[in-house]
Formats: structure tokens, sequence, C-alpha cells
């Protein structure tokens, strides 16, 4: 598989596993408090999720913060779960907000939670669940046919 023609198209090759894993992660402010309510806060926030990502291996591959949520397009090895990841994204980047913005903890966010405790992730790939649902049903016809 390490041939440059039989490479998977987006996939991402490592020294023991490739893998080709994107998903869509959508979390809110705490109350759904409208804070990035500017260019300059919301920038400051997008700078901080690409530095917690950068530091925990996780790619962002598309990045949006809206004034009261984010939504990201992200890809991280397959040896890291899921959870740690938003645990990671999620509870730094609230620390380091907050740590620059006492103002803002004070006035929003009092509890010390930038961001409410749920989210949203939805897996993305290059092919559907039906295709690859057919893909696995035709392995044994397909080995028959060989022999």
């Amino acid at each position: 598989m390490t041939d440059k023609k039989t490479r998977i198209k987006d996939a991402i090759y490592t020294q023991r596993y490739v893998y080709n894993l994107h998903f869509h992660l959508i979390w809110c402010t705490k109350y759904r408090n409208k804070t990035f309510i500017t260019d300059e806060l919301s920038n400051e926030m997008k700078d901080i999720l690409q530095r917690v990502a950068d530091d925990n291996e996780i790619t962002i591959e598309n990045m949006e913060v809206m004034p009261d949520h984010v939504h990201l397009l992200i890809s991280f090895p397959p040896r890291k779960s899921a959870v740690d990841v938003i645990k990671a994204l999620k509870g730094r980047s609230a620390f380091i907000f907050l740590k620059a913005h006492p103002e803002i903890k004070e006035h929003q966010y009092w509890s010390g939670h930038l961001w409410s405790s749920s989210y949203y992730l939805g897996s993305l790939g290059n092919m559907s669940k039906e295709t690859v649902q057919k893909y696995i049903n035709d392995q044994k016809y397909n080995a028959m046919m060989k022999n």
C-alpha cells in the first residue's frame, strides 16, 4: 500500500496504519450566550482552537466560530478517542479564553464554564453506508467467482 500509485486518496499514512477519518463537530456556548460577536473575539477563539489542535495531533480541516457555537471539520489518528479529542478542544480552549477575558467570565460565565456540556459529532466518509455494506456483502461472491 505504500506505492504511490496504489495509495488511497485523502488517506493519511503513518508507519503503522493508514486512516481516512473525518468528523463534523459542533458545540455551543453555555446558555447559548452570544460571546464571539466581534471578528477579534471570533479570530482569537479560532487561534486558540488551532493551537489546542496542534498540541493534540488533531487536524482542523475547516472551522467557523459563530457568536454562540463552533463548527469544526476535524481529523485525528485512530488511536485517539473522540471523547478525548473533544475534551481537549473544549476544555483547553475554554480555560485559555476565559483566563484572557476575566470580564467576559464575570458577566457571562460566572460558573467558569464557557461551553455547554453537549456536542454533536458526525462521521464523514467518501463512501455511503450502503456502498460499504454492498462491498462487504459481495466479498464471498467475488472470491468464489475468481476460483
